[in-house]
């Protein structure tokens, strides 16, 4: 429908977000009583759906958290705007619809485990659900770094300041200019300018170029947390979108590891393009030195767990639901980094017989 295009460019300013104007047709998928109750859970297995499956699925959770009733959102506007949603997602290995449902569910699951309707407002729930749709609309595959160091037009647009995420919500906004795809249409402008800004803040969060600083900040926090302060009430908002980003790990073993592989094409496409155009290479995204294991023991280690505990000190229920399986999940990439060291040796003392 839209853009999908091969260079790493903002969207042009002539090419328009068109919505599609006829009823949206994706095959209505009914979900069933079974469906409706595994999506509240981080256990839900999210490789099982179609697009249409998982647009059902968006659309039921708007429903199901009472914001279609709430902000008076036409449900057929509810429709357009997530097909459009869904066309403006590239077919990259990792940064793709299933991950933005991926994230959206994973968000809806926490909203729902932490009863966090009894502790945020409405708009609060729209602002944190409709963020995680939009993450990483039009992600082109090539991390913040790739764009920087290759100079690319988000780069420069940008500043080197987030592009890839100021690119997310720039497309998320062109999106929702459109009137068939405008879901926030009953907002006063003032309520509107709010939500935005909110939106635009949750977004930003995702870089993880400054993940040791939000975190931080949200740690200074928890001695005194208080959800009515607005400071407060936004670092954990914040929080919230970032774990659900990187949640892959607190899901079933099954699901969760497809999410390595992907991520790891993903990485290697860059890395073997920085090194065709002579640009810096990461290590952990260069398929010569980095592993399956390698690439996720640090990453849970000191990334995940921290954060996800941060949260538990406010929400002490997951606890067990989600830190426990990232837990286990350390230790089973841990043993498999023993058992690759000792395939290496295996191989080395053959090569060193013959």
């Amino acid at each position: 429908m839209i853009l999908n295009q091969a260079c790493l460019s903002f969207l042009d300013d002539n090419k328009k977000l068109t919505p599609r104007r006829d009823v949206p047709s994706y095959p209505k998928y009914m979900l069933s009583e079974e469906t409706i109750e595994a999506l509240r859970k981080p256990t839900f297995d999210v490789w099982m759906w179609e697009p249409n499956e998982m647009l059902s699925c968006l659309e039921h959770m708007y429903h199901d958290l009472g914001l279609v009733k709430e902000f008076n959102i036409n449900p057929i506007v509810l429709k357009r705007w997530l097909l459009c949603i869904h066309d403006n997602y590239r077919n990259n290995p990792f940064h793709n619809f299933r991950h933005c449902f991926c994230v959206a569910q994973m968000m809806y699951s926490m909203i729902s485990f932490c009863s966090l309707q009894e502790r945020f407002s409405q708009n609060d729930v729209l602002v944190l659900m409709t963020a995680a749709i939009c993450h990483d609309l039009d992600h082109p595959g090539y991390n913040n770094t790739y764009q920087i160091n290759a100079h690319t037009e988000l780069a420069v647009r940008y500043n080197d300041i987030s592009p890839l995420e100021n690119h997310h919500c720039a497309v998320a906004f062109q999106i929702l200019e459109q009137p068939d795809c405008n879901i926030f249409s009953s907002f006063d402008p003032d309520s509107f300018k709010q939500i935005r800004q909110e939106m635009i803040t949750l977004i930003l969060a995702t870089d993880m170029a400054r993940h040791g600083e939000i975190v931080n900040s949200f740690k200074q926090k928890l001695d005194n947390f208080d959800f009515t302060n607005e400071e407060h009430a936004t670092s954990l908002k914040m929080i919230l979108i970032k774990c659900c980003d990187i949640s892959n790990e607190v899901r079933p073993l099954e699901v969760a590891e497809p999410w390595v592989d992907c991520l790891l094409e993903e990485y290697f496409m860059q890395s073997d393009r920085e090194k065709a155009e002579g640009l810096p290479v990461a290590p952990f995204m260069d398929r010569d030195k980095v592993t399956k294991s390698s690439a996720q023991i640090g990453f849970i280690k000191f990334v995940m767990i921290p954060m996800f505990e941060a949260v538990a000190k406010i929400f002490p229920q997951i606890e067990e639901m989600m830190i426990q399986p990232l837990k286990e999940s350390h230790d089973r990439y841990e043993d498999l980094r023993q058992l690759e060291e000792s395939m290496r040796e295996e191989q080395k003392r053959k090569r060193e017989s013959l």
